[in-house]
């Protein structure tokens, strides 16, 4: 089903992250989906996250689909040309799979092969460009298809970074290529994303957007978010509140948090991306609990 008619039920849409493994062991992987299947209304396969080789998200998203389990696919330009990525949009349509997210990706430097020549010939916009064509009917080279995908393509965007305004032109830019819905990457401070759907209403560009959320395991792990992730900054209170914690109240009060502030958004958006990074057990807890 795609999240375009998810979003027209007026139900508040739930994804959850999914890292492929790396290696053929894809077991783990899904069972950890199939354990939120009444949780969750689509699983985000990450391709390749942090230029970190692994299973590619195509497969896992196949073998999601296959369980009766929705999945979003994530294409990333790092490591393919434009035959490539339109070849893999085709792909999964052939497979069945009607949500994808469109990504730039990680740099290679980032991640376990550094060596590897990155590739970047598209960007996200203009991977959004051409799969706007291929639902069109017609390859980036002006080709006809003989019979045309019907996607539902999503982007990304980082409410928190600067400059905004440039950020906000480059996603205006997405929204206009296509872009049918807009994830964002995780928020701790609610006066950023209002300051960004403000200004994204005042575009009049409107498209149904998912908070992201990733879960905080520690004041270690929020401290390195702010030193190493662009436009994330988790507030000196909620690091605070985490310092010192022994692991029973860590997790309860990670937990707490993570509630108060998807609940204290979530009237400003259509739903909630879910990242929990190794914690998908406490996940139904705070669903149940957003959805109340």
């Amino acid at each position: 089903m795609k999240l375009t008619d998810m979003f027209e039920t007026s139900r508040f849409v739930v994804t959850c992250e999914v890292e492929p493994p790396k290696g053929v062991n894809v077991h783990k992987s899904l069972e950890k989906a199939e354990k939120l299947r009444k949780y969750i209304d689509a699983f985000n396969v990450t391709d390749n996250q942090r230029a970190v080789m692994r299973v590619g998200s195509l497969a896992m998203c196949k073998l999601l689909k296959e369980k009766g389990l929705e999945p979003i696919y994530q294409l990333t330009c790092r490591d393919r040309n434009r035959i490539a990525l339109q070849s893999d949009l085709l792909s999964a349509a052939v497979l069945g799979i009607e949500n994808v997210l469109i990504l730039t990706g990680d740099h290679t430097s980032m991640g376990d092969h550094p060596e590897a020549k990155p590739v970047f010939d598209l960007d996200s916009v203009s991977l959004l460009r051409a799969a706007k064509m291929l639902k069109n009917g017609y390859d980036m080279a002006g080709n006809k298809l003989d019979g045309f995908p019907e996607l539902c393509v999503g982007a990304v965007a980082t409410p928190g970074i600067e400059p905004f305004e440039l950020h906000m032109i480059k996603l205006q830019k997405k929204i206009r290529e296509g872009a049918q819905f807009i994830q964002t990457q995780t928020i701790y401070e609610p006066e950023i994303f209002e300051k960004f759907i403000d200004a994204l209403k005042e575009s009049n560009l409107r498209v149904p957007v998912m908070l992201g959320h990733v879960m905080l395991k520690s004041a270690k792990m929020a401290r390195f978010m702010n030193k190493n992730i662009p436009g994330v900054r988790v507030p000196e209170g909620i690091i605070r509140e985490l310092d010192g914690l022994p692991p029973d109240r860590l997790v309860e009060k990670s937990i707490s948090i993570s509630i108060d502030l998807i609940n204290e958004m979530k009237h400003r958006c259509q739903g909630v991306h879910l990242m929990p990074m190794g914690w998908e057990k406490h996940v139904p807890r705070v669903v149940e609990a957003i959805r109340k």
